[in-house]
């Protein structure tokens, strides 16, 4: 009985010393297969490569060129007299708003009106002249060379007044458009020639908007297109039409001239000045846009990384269109609601892992 207990005894102690070695080792296992399946789990988390991405959206692209340009006036003249003589009076004021046809400058005409007055006496007897032998060239009293003689003298008459007419109109110098009457740089009583300048007549209501584009839009040039401009001295804006351009491009800059036209009622734009010109060439509702960080040149085009549906950076040749000042448009290679990457672009290869963050 004695020895039966001894070796129950034994027994038991033998089972517990093996569950105390067993026990820990079981759970060592345990452990370091949990550890072994968190570190391939950390390890594929950190293969991940985090980029920031948009999503490509439709949007209003405005196809517009920053340039620079001049203001001249719609009509500009200056006032110069056909014929010369001495002015007898002034009749504008300097700076002031004329209507086409309103007389500024007489000149002394006293030897043009004895002249058409002479004239003017002649004519009377020239045209009895012409009457009484016309009554006797019906009844045959005098020859047909003789009623001639008498008809030619009465319309060589009739043209010297014409000619004293014009002479006569010379003298009085007329605003030849509506416009303002700049500083005149006659007085009266002097005798001026044909080549002098009495005063400039300008029209700047409205004004006209002279600038250049690189020739390589020179396709996109439409008459009616539309422009905005401002100067730097008062801040004031405008806009204007395109109206003409130049049928050639200028050699020397590769540039093409254009001219708009735009109202001017508060004479806020005067000729002369410098201006920042805002030149939409086109206007397009459905662009695909990107940052241009995106695009990646290459040899034979462009390319850009996108994300697809296993979070994997996928490669996709597009083809560009117009630039922004930071977008570039996509003409083909992409889709609305796909994700272009902007960020991490050197780093991905494709098929990389990716952990995209949207950023708009």
């Amino acid at each position: 009985m004695k020895k039966q207990t001894k070796t129950i005894l034994i027994v038991a102690i033998v089972v517990v010393v093996a569950i105390i070695f067993i026990y820990p080792r079981l759970d060592l296992f345990v452990s370091k297969d949990a550890e072994n399946q968190s570190t391939s789990g950390t390890q594929a988390q950190s293969n991940e490569i985090p980029v920031n991405v948009i999503e490509v959206k439709s949007e209003r692209l405005e196809n517009n060129l920053n340039i620079t340009g001049t203001v001249i006036p719609n009509e500009e003249v200056s006032l110069r007299s056909e014929i010369s003589g001495l002015v007898e009076r002034i009749t504008f004021k300097e700076g002031e708003f004329v209507k086409k046809g309103t007389p500024l400058l007489y000149l002394n005409d006293d030897e043009l009106e004895a002249q058409y007055q002479r004239l003017d006496y002649t004519k009377k007897l020239y045209e009895s002249q012409e009457n009484r032998q016309k009554q006797l060239l019906e009844r045959e009293a005098i020859s047909q060379e003789e009623y001639d003689i008498s008809l030619n003298q009465f319309n060589t008459n009739l043209s010297d007044l014409k000619l004293v007419e014009a002479q006569l109109s010379k003298t009085v110098i007329r605003a030849p458009f509506d416009g303002v009457v700049g500083l005149r740089q006659i007085s009266e009583g002097s005798v001026i020639g044909t080549g002098d300048v009495i005063a400039n007549v300008v029209n700047i209501d409205p004004i006209k908007i002279e600038f250049s584009i690189p020739e390589r839009y020179a396709n996109a040039v439409e008459i009616g297109s539309k422009i905005s401009f401002s100067n730097d001295g008062g801040g004031e804006n405008g806009e204007g039409t395109v109206y003409a351009f130049e049928p050639t491009i200028d050699a020397a800059t590769r540039t093409l001239k254009l001219r708009a036209s735009s109202p001017n009622k508060q004479r806020r734009f005067l000729p002369g000045m410098f201006i920042r010109i805002k030149y939409t060439l086109g206007v397009e509702d459905n662009a695909l846009m990107v940052p241009s960080e995106s695009v990646i040149p290459e040899l034979s085009g462009y390319k850009l990384f996108v994300v697809n549906d296993q979070n994997q950076a996928e490669e996709r040749v597009v083809r560009i269109g117009t630039r922004t000042e930071k977008d570039v448009q996509i003409l083909e290679g992409l889709e609305v609601g796909d994700l272009v990457l902007t960020t991490g672009i050197l780093q991905v290869r494709v098929g990389s892992p990716l952990k995209p963050t949207k950023t708009n």
